[in-house]
């Protein structure tokens, strides 16, 4: 944890560069792209480094983090403003992410806000993309921050991208076999 900031606000601005605490004393880093999402880095440490250091990492994972959950996170001391930097050659690109009803199978993909097709969730191209979600700074970040960095497939409890959510939901399927909205549609394709 870092030290609190009763007064602090979050920033959404591009560039915006935060460290997070995680579990086990771990701090992990993200950025803020130009859409507005944080861009968390394939990088962690035990101690604060510089931000031309963070910088130097690949992004492992891009996601919509509730604004107002971020100014919670910096007044509380889970979370720390570093500064503002260049964006990141990995945060310029667009987001592909995906909108996935209850009861159907068929999702939509979007980018820069607008719809740019459907397939079915088990359509290889699609199993890295993000379902469409709000993100807590404080509750959702550092597990999902854990989970994306070290490759976890066993904590299937938490989301993300298409192949984890899918994963998730056969787990859940199998744990309450006779809870009728967790049963699986029968044109399922199993998550391998």
């Amino acid at each position: 944890m870092f030290s609190p900031a009763p007064n602090a606000r979050g920033s959404l601005k591009p560039g915006t560069l935060y460290a997070i605490a995680g579990e086990h004393d771990w701090i992990y880093y993200g950025q803020v792209d130009q859409g507005k999402k944080v861009g968390f880095f394939r990088f962690r440490s035990k101690q604060l480094v510089s931000n031309e250091e963070i910088l130097t990492n690949t992004v492992m994972s891009r996601v919509n983090v509730v604004y107002s959950s971020i100014g919670s996170a910096l007044r509380k001391g889970s979370w720390k403003l570093l500064g503002i930097g260049a964006i990141h050659k990995e945060l310029l690109h667009s987001l592909s992410v995906v909108q996935w009803p209850v009861g159907t199978l068929i999702v939509t993909i979007w980018m820069d806000g607008k719809e740019i097709g459907e397939t079915r969730v088990e359509d290889p191209k699609i199993q890295d993309f993000e379902i469409i979600a709000g993100w807590d700074a404080f509750h959702h970040i550092p597990g999902r921050l854990r989970v994306d960095f070290e490759g976890d497939d066993s904590n299937i409890m938490i989301g993300g991208p298409i192949r984890r959510e899918r994963r998730l939901k056969e787990e859940a399927a199998r744990r309450a076999p006779n809870m009728p909205y967790h049963q699986l549609l029968p044109d399922w394709v199993p998550c391998r």
